[in-house]
C-alpha cells in the first residue's frame, strides 16, 4: 500500500511527471513493485523496471536510467538497495533526478522525500516484544502488528537543487522537513 502512496506523493509534487524508474530487487519478497505498477496505471505514469540482484547490477541499471530518461527514481527497499543508498543518491544527484525512498536515511541523505513507517515507533514496539519473550512468552503466540504511524520527510535542500517547489499542501502534511 505504501509504495503506491509514494508514487502518488511524487505526482502531487511534480504534477506533470509521466515516467518513473523503479529500482528494486525481485528476489526480495515484497509486493511493492506491483503496487507501484497498479498506482502508475491510475496516475497515467509509465514505470521503467530496473531489477538489481547484486551490487554489480547498479552500473548497468544506471545506464538504463540515462537511456530511459525518467523524471524520477523510486527505490523499493531491500538490504541490497539500502546498502547502496549513497551510491544511488550520488548518481541521482549527478543526473538531477529526484529520488523517493521509503523510510530511514533516504531523505536525510539526499532523497527528495521519503514516506514509510516511523522507525522510532517500530523500535519501541520491538523492544516490547523482546521484553515479553524474555519474560517467557512464546514468539508464535504474540500477535503480528502492522505499523500505525507513518512519517513523511521532505528534503527542501534537494528540492531547491532540483528546481522544484514543494506544494504547500504536501509541506503541511510533512512530519519532518530538512
Amino acid at each position: 500500500e505504501l509504495a503506491g502512496k509514494r508514487l502518488a506523493l511524487l505526482k502531487e509534487v511534480i504534477s506533470q511527471i509521466s515516467r518513473v524508474a523503479v529500482l528494486w530487487n525481485p528476489d526480495h519478497a515484497d509486493p511493492e513493485f506491483k503496487e507501484i505498477q497498479r498506482q502508475a496505471e491510475v496516475l497515467a505514469v509509465r514505470v521503467q523496471s530496473l531489477e538489481v540482484r547484486r551490487g554489480e547490477d547498479f552500473e548497468s541499471q544506471f545506464q538504463n536510467i540515462i537511456k530511459g530518461r525518467p523524471e524520477a527514481i523510486i527505490v523499493v527497499s531491500s538490504r541490497l538497495i539500502q546498502d547502496n543508498r549513497v551510491r544511488i543518491l550520488e548518481f541521482a544527484a549527478k543526473q538531477r533526478l529526484p529520488v523517493i525512498g521509503d523510510w530511514g536515511r533516504w531523505a536525510p541523505d539526499g532523497a527528495l522525500l521519503s514516506y514509510g513507517p516511523d522507525t522510532t515507533k517500530l523500535a519501541s514496539r520491538l523492544a516490547t516484544y523482546v521484553d515479553k519473550i524474555l519474560k517467557g512468552a512464546k514468539a508464535g503466540d504474540l500477535p503480528i502488528e502492522r505499523p500505525s504511524k507513518f512519517e513523511l520527510v521532505i528534503n527542501l535542500k534537494t528540492a531547491k537543487q532540483l528546481g522544484l517547489a514543494i506544494p504547500p499542501n504536501v509541506l503541511a502534511r510533512a512530519d519532518r522537513v530538512i
